[in-house]
Parts: C-alpha cells; sequence; structure tokens
C-alpha cells in the first residue's frame, strides 16, 4: 500500500506543471480530494493495514492529502487573479461615464429666496425639526380640537405625551425669535417640514417652507403686498401674473393666498392647477394679536405680517416639472437637467 501511496504522490507532483485551466483543476479535484476520490480510498483501507504499519502508513497518507490540498488551493488562488486581473484590463469594456455634482434645484431656490429677501432687508433665522405642541400649535392659535393636530395631519414622536412631533410648518421659528429678539423684526425662515400626507403629483409628506416676519410699529396690509408682488416679480418675471384670495390661518388675521398663473398651461387650465389656470404660491396675512402676545410682544403697539412659500412647489414653477415627487426619485435623467 505504500508503494501506491508513494506512485500516487509522484503523479500529483508530476500533475504540478500540466494543470494550467480552472477545469482541468476541477477535474484533479474530483479524482483526488472527493470523499469518493483516490485518497480518501487509501484512508479507508487503512483498517486493513497490520497494526505495526499503520503510524508509517498514516504518515505517509497524511503528507499526500496535505501535498493535494494544498496545491489545489495555491493553483485555484492564482486562476482567480488571472481572472480578476484580465477582467480589470479588457480594454473592449465600454467607457465609463462620470457624472458632475450640482446643486438640488430645491437647495437652489432656496438660495435664491434667500438672496432676494437678503436684499429687501430680512434677515434668516434657523431652529429644530422636533418641536412642542406650545411653539408648533399653541402660540400659533391653533384651537385645542384644531384638525392639524389629529394624528393624520401631524407626525407625533411620543405615544404615551403627544408633546413632542416633527414640526408641520416652518411658522414655530416665529414665536422662538419673537421670544429672542425685539421689534423691529424682519426675518426669513427656511427649512424642512413634515406632514402626514398622501403622496401625490401635488403634495408630499416632507418638504420645504420658506416663512417670512415683519414686526413693527403701524406695519399694514399695503405693504404686505408690496413685498409679496416685489419678490414673486423678481423670482417669475414681471410679466407674470399674481392674484390674492381672502383665506384663513389661525395665526393671521385678516389671511389672504397668493396665486399665479399656471406655469404649464398658461391660465387655460390643467392637471397640475386642477383646471383652474392658478397655481398657489404663498399664504400670508396680518400677524394674529395672539400670537403677539405668545411671542412676548405687546399688539396695541406693534403690528407684524407673516408669509409662506411651498419650496417644491415654487420648484415646479421655475423648472416646468409637473410631478413633484420627481424631484425626490433620485432620478438621473431629471437631475442632470440642472
Amino acid at each position: 500500500m505504500i508503494e501506491e501511496i508513494r506512485e500516487t504522490r509522484k503523479k500529483i507532483e508530476e500533475l504540478l506543471t500540466k494543470i494550467d485551466s480552472l477545469e482541468k483543476l476541477e477535474n484533479f479535484r474530483l479524482e483526488y480530494l472527493v470523499k469518493k476520490g483516490k485518497i480518501q480510498k487509501f484512508f479507508d483501507e487503512l483498517k486493513n493495514v497490520p497494526a505495526n504499519l499503520k503510524p508509517v502508513v498514516g504518515k505517509e497518507l497524511n503528507e499526500l492529502r496535505k501535498l493535494a490540498e494544498n496545491f489545489f488551493n495555491d493553483k485555484h488562488a492564482i486562476f482567480k487573479s488571472q481572472s480578476k486581473t484580465e477582467k480589470y484590463l479588457d480594454l473592449t469594456l465600454s467607457g465609463r461615464i462620470s457624472w458632475k455634482g450640482s446643486f438640488h434645484p430645491v437647495m437652489k431656490n432656496i438660495d435664491e429666496f434667500v438672496e432676494i429677501f437678503k436684499t429687501m432687508g430680512f434677515s434668516v433665522a434657523e431652529s429644530v425639526d422636533i418641536e412642542d405642541e406650545f411653539h408648533n400649535f399653541d402660540a400659533l392659535n391653533f384651537p385645542k380640537d384644531h384638525p392639524a393636530r389629529d394624528m393624520q395631519d401631524t407626525f407625533f414622536i411620543s405615544n404615551d405625551r403627544n408633546d413632542l412631533l416633527l414640526r408641520t410648518h416652518t411658522s414655530p421659528v416665529q414665536i422662538r425669535v419673537m421670544k429672542s429678539q425685539k421689534p423691529p423684526i424682519r426675518t426669513i425662515m427656511p427649512g424642512r417640514v413634515y406632514r402626514n400626507e398622501a403622496i401625490s403629483a401635488r403634495s408630499l409628506a416632507e418638504f420645504h417652507q420658506i416663512e417670512g416676519l415683519y414686526i413693527d410699529k403701524n406695519v399694514s396690509f399695503a405693504e404686505l403686498k408690496a413685498t409679496m408682488i416685489s419678490f414673486a416679480k423678481r423670482m417669475y418675471g414681471e410679466n407674470s401674473k399674481f392674484r390674492f384670495r381672502p383665506s384663513f390661518f389661525p395665526f393671521t388675521e385678516p389671511s389672504a393666498e397668493v396665486d399665479m398663473s399656471c406655469y404649464l398651461c398658461g391660465g387655460k387650465g390643467c392637471r397640475v392647477c386642477k383646471y383652474t389656470g392658478w397655481l398657489e404660491i404663498a399664504g400670508c396675512g396680518m400677524v394674529h394679536p395672539n400670537v403677539l402676545k405668545a411671542g412676548g410682544i405687546d399688539p396695541e403697539e406693534f403690528t407684524g405680517y407673516a408669509f409662506g412659500f411651498g419650496i417644491e412647489r415654487v420648484t415646479m414653477l421655475t423648472t416646468g416639472i409637473d410631478d413633484i415627487r420627481l424631484l425626490y426619485d433620485n432620478d438621473i435623467r431629471v437631475l442632470n437637467q440642472f
């Protein structure tokens, strides 16, 4: 048996220079290293070897198996390495396109908003995304039973105590600004907001707003209207058409919504403007006396106005995108245009 083992060892050593492919190496494995291979058969026959010869035969067998396994592993690693190198150096592969990064259209519009309002004398204020009910609702004159407090509209963070939530608008920053500054106050507040809404071509559950606040003595609605029109014409062009509609917001009185003629249909009516010919671009109004009080400002001495824009809808107007979801689908075909 020892002679057979040594003969097998000699054959394996001869194969060291003959095996030059993975296919031949696999055939080697099937012949020598599997459970029914030649080496395992030697181990199966070891029980028939006389006791005085078993140590010698066993040593020869272990050396044979070790030789075969090392040979297989080394050759396999070499072939795999060569395969990867050849693939990497394949000159027939097509060229790779390198993409240049750019500002997201939403971020570009926020920057443009900020720059326009800065030239109009507004400063910039920011605050946290996680708010409490006082700053998000109570201080802004929302009644306790207002629908916006319902779980259908608001993402509450605490289950046992509904006092922490993801802010539903950037208006809470107004309260924090009023509490930290004395009039005159003229500031804008950009930021991300969250609402538990169905996602559609016109709405998202997570989006951006930018609010403005101006408080001083004898501030009038006429100043608010002049500010909004001045900004809108710089943003959308001198020939854009706008209108003010009476509306209601708990934190302003009187209140209005600002509409712009639909960019897509030119005012004729389409699915984006809900066939009205107009798109809402902002809400605004005179700051409610209760809100001034909550901010620590005397409504008998000071008045003010506030306004708010939805950035994603503004981005739709400036880019011509007709589905708001395209802004966050990360489709390079869309983003590459900007």
